[in-house]
C-alpha cells in the first residue's frame, strides 16, 4: 500500500511542478483573498489579529477544494482512473498516494497564508508548535474528506460545484476545531495541550481511516 501510495503522490507532485498550477494560480487567490478581507474588515490591527483564524481556514478550505478537484481531474480525463485500476495498484494506495499529494500542495498554501497574516495583519505566532500541529492535522481531516468525496463526484458534469457542498458539511467540525487551535495559539498563546488540538487529532485519524476502508467501493463505482 505504502509503495503504491508514493507512486501515485510522486506523479501528482511532479504533474502539479510541470503544471505550475500552484504558483500561478492557489498561490495569487491566497493573497488576492487576504487582501480583499482586510479592505473589508479595516485597517484596526487589533480586529485584524482576532478574525486572522477564521480567515486563515476559510481562505484554505477553499484552496484544499482547488487541489483536490485539480488532483482527481487529472484521473478523470483519458480514463486514467480505470488504468489505475488495471495497473492493480491498492486502493487504500492511491487514496493514501492521493492524500499526500494534495496535503503537500496545502501546505505551501498554508505557509503563504501563515506570512500573508503575519506581514498584511500583523498577527503575531505565539503558540508556534500549536499552530503547526493544528494545521497538520486539520489538513489531513480536509484533505481525507476531500479526495474521499472528490473521487465519487469526479464522474459527474458538476463536479466544481458539488465538491465544495459535500465536504462543507463534512468537514465543518474541522475547520472549527482549527479556527479555534489557532485563536488558542494567537490570541491566548495556548501549548500543544490545548483541547481543540486534540479534537483535530481524532477528526484527522477518522476520517484518514473512513478513506482507506472506502476507496476501493468509491473507485469501483
Amino acid at each position: 500500500m505504502f509503495h503504491d501510495a508514493m507512486i501515485v503522490a510522486l506523479k501528482d507532485v511532479r504533474i502539479e511542478l510541470r503544471s505550475k498550477v500552484l504558483l500561478n494560480q492557489l498561490l495569487p487567490f491566497v493573497l488576492v483573498v487576504l487582501i480583499l478581507f482586510g479592505f473589508a474588515i479595516g485597517t484596526a490591527n487589533q480586529t485584524l489579529v482576532q478574525v486572522s483564524p477564521g480567515i486563515f481556514w476559510v481562505v484554505a478550505f477553499f484552496a484544499a477544494i482547488l487541489a483536490v478537484e485539480r488532483s482527481l481531474s487529472v484521473e478523470s480525463d483519458n480514463h486514467a482512473k480505470e488504468g489505475l485500476m488495471v495497473y492493480g495498484l491498492e486502493p487504500a494506495g492511491v487514496f493514501l498516494g492521493k492524500l499526500i499529494a494534495v496535503m503537500v500542495e496545502c501546505f505551501a498554501v498554508e505557509v503563504v497564508l501563515g506570512l500573508g497574516v503575519v506581514v498584511l495583519y500583523g498577527v503575531k505566532l505565539h503558540g508556534v508548535m500549536l499552530l503547526i500541529l493544528a494545521s497538520l492535522f486539520a489538513t489531513l481531516g480536509l484533505a481525507s474528506v476531500g479526495v474521499l468525496f472528490g473521487a465519487l463526484s469526479a464522474a459527474t458534469k458538476v463536479r466544481e460545484t458539488l465538491l465544495p457542498l459535500l465536504v462543507l458539511p463534512a468537514t465543518a467540525p474541522v475547520l472549527l476545531a482549527a479556527t479555534k487551535a489557532w485563536e488558542d495559539g494567537i490570541v491566548n498563546h495556548s501549548g500543544i495541550g490545548d483541547p481543540w488540538l486534540g479534537l483535530l487529532v481524532v477528526f484527522g485519524l477518522v476520517f484518514l481511516a473512513i478513506g482507506l476502508v472506502s476507496f476501493e467501493s468509491v473507485l469501483e463505482d
